[in-house]
């Protein structure tokens, strides 16, 4: 059975419900719907000229011979818009009129509207906001403590917000009224993503930040990480082994911290920098505390050497610190660890006194002393 193409603007099948139902019964539409969303219709040619009988106006209105195949339509969909896009075009919409004065008002505490959206983790809003507050040179406007809304949102550990205001010009280094850096404030309370954030940030648009940077205490922010991760493992030590909520609150914490003073030193770092108070490494900090976990990733830098037998303003070193521990089961392994990776169990502190003989009398105690003095220059000679 012959059949030719209908243009598909003329929708054969809407006039068939102009038909009775007798009429349409005798009429048959084949449609194709190919996979480009273009389809063509196809009909019985008696079907044609029984329409042409009943709707003669529309003899007119569509070309009974044209080319067995349509010209491609140009259906390019537009571009899929993202959740956080539509969110972003839906404040802009909100906030359109807002004015240069409303932009830059303060609250009692000093916050902006940026800073409150910042602190409520309203992302986009918070965006667009900025973006204005970018456009007008106010971004880093402080509040009463001495934040700008970047510092809020590394406070807040709002990592995606951190990151929108860096792309948008917000300044990093940058010091609230502690004394402390957003680098500091993510070192204290391990927020490894936003830290994270900012280094991916830093690497993309190529500013610097400064590792080195020390709070009012004279420490920089891998001192406080290493300090914070102590706090950790003391409180560990003291709550035991028994599975707990808060064991594995703690234990939650130790690895955020960790991965925090992994990412310090991935961002350059420096294990070199001694606080300003009593003149510690990073090193010398986490002896003091047995820790072995910071000693193993310490040690695993390729310029470990140069702080293995650092000296703190009281002459001591690491091993001199590990040695004077009293009651932690972990002192040993830290001894060991520190003697195999090159300490110096000779070196003197300016009492001129050894590492052995800090070690304080105890059953412990005595097994690190007879570890010292087996790796001390007598037993090599």
């Amino acid at each position: 059975m012959s059949h030719i193409l209908i243009n598909p603007q003329f929708c054969i099948s809407y006039y068939i419900t102009l038909f009775n139902s007798q009429q349409a019964q005798q009429y048959q539409i084949e449609t194709e719907y190919p996979g480009n969303y273009m389809y063509n219709m196809f009909c019985h040619t008696e079907m044609l000229e029984d329409i042409g009988d009943i709707l003669p106006s529309m003899e007119n209105m569509y070309t009974y011979s044209i080319p067995p195949r349509m010209p491609s339509l140009n259906m390019t969909a537009a571009p899929p818009v993202s959740f956080f896009e539509w969110q972003i075009k839906h404040e802009e919409e909100k906030l359109a009129a807002l004015s240069y004065v409303e932009l830059t008002t303060r609250d009692g505490d000093g916050d902006t509207f940026l800073h409150i959206a910042v602190a409520q983790g309203r992302r986009a809003l918070a965006y667009v906001l900025g973006r204005k507050m970018a456009a007008i040179g106010m971004l880093d406007m402080k509040e009463h403590n001495n934040q700008s809304a970047f510092q809020v949102s590394v406070a807040a550990d709002q990592h995606l917000i951190a990151q929108d205001l860096l792309l948008l010009g917000a300044e990093i280094n940058t010091m609230d009224c502690w004394g402390r850096s957003p680098l500091h404030v993510c070192a204290e309370k391990g927020h490894t993503s936003t830290l994270q954030a900012i280094q991916k940030s830093m690497q993309t648009s190529g500013r610097q930040v400064n590792m080195e940077v020390i709070n009012y205490d004279g420490l920089t922010p891998l001192h406080v990480a290493v300090l914070s991760h102590n706090a950790v493992v003391q409180e560990l030590c003291c709550y035991g082994t028994p599975p707990s909520a808060q064991n594995l609150a703690l234990l939650q914490k130790r690895k955020l911290l960790g991965d925090c003073i992994s990412t310090l030193l991935l961002m350059g770092a420096s294990l070199e920098t001694k606080d300003r108070k009593s003149g510690r490494t990073a090193l010398h900090m986490a002896a003091e505390e047995a820790n072995v976990e910071l000693l193993r990733l310490f040690l695993d830098q390729t310029n470990y050497f140069s702080v293995i037998n650092a000296k703190a303003f009281s002459g001591n070193t690491a091993l001199h610190m590990a040695s004077a521990l009293q009651g932690r089961q972990a002192q040993v392994d830290a001894v060991r660890l520190l003697l195999r990776r090159g300490a110096d169990p000779s070196a003197k502190n300016l009492e001129n006194e050894q590492p052995a003989q800090l070690v304080p009398d105890s059953p412990l105690g005595e097994q690190v002393r007879r570890i010292l003095k087996g790796k001390g220059p007598q037993s090599r000679s």
